[in-house]
């Protein structure tokens, strides 16, 4: 039964719709018009988390984020896939119907997954996407008055390993 009078279902939510941008614009409109203007330096400048910013906002990142966030992205949505198999294996109904050939045809199927998965992160890994290059260690010339045999005496009384 449509709220206002006799229009159709179309009409309401464009109606809706209307009132809702009015509300918002009408909202931020008043805002501009009862704020306070008193700009100065502090307000006027940039914030970048508290820090004043150094350097351009344009860095250059390195690509192995983005292939990490792929292969992350890749891998997540695969194993979506294993909550669907997961409940039709668990269906008692269709496996008594079927003798325990369906349990033993989605076990399989899973497991043929899997095994593709895991190819493709054999893949990955062989290609050398998942390798992170380490920084170089930047030696001291920082002479200790401990010597250094203190140190690996330390690490062996307290490491248990």
């Amino acid at each position: 039964m449509p709220i206002f009078g006799d229009m159709s279902a179309y009409t309401e939510v464009v109606i809706f719709l209307f009132v809702g941008l009015a509300f918002v614009l009408g909202g931020l409109f008043t805002s501009w018009l009862i704020r306070p203007k008193r700009p100065n330096a502090e307000k006027l400048a940039n914030y970048e988390s508290g820090e004043v910013p150094v350097g351009e906002a344009r860095g250059r990142v390195n690509t192995k984020f983005y292939v990490i966030a792929l292969i992350f992205l890749l891998f997540e949505v695969e194993i979506v896939f294993l909550f669907p198999w997961a409940t039709v294996f668990g269906n008692k109904e269709m496996i008594d119907a079927t003798n325990g050939l369906w349990g033993w045809f989605s076990l399989t199927e899973m497991f043929v997954f899997v095994g593709i998965l895991g190819l493709g992160l054999a893949y990955v890994w062989k290609k050398g996407h998942l390798d992170w290059p380490k920084p170089d260690a930047i030696k001291s010339d920082y002479k200790s008055p401990v010597p250094s045999n203190f140190y690996e005496e330390v690490n062996r009384k307290y490491t248990k390993i």
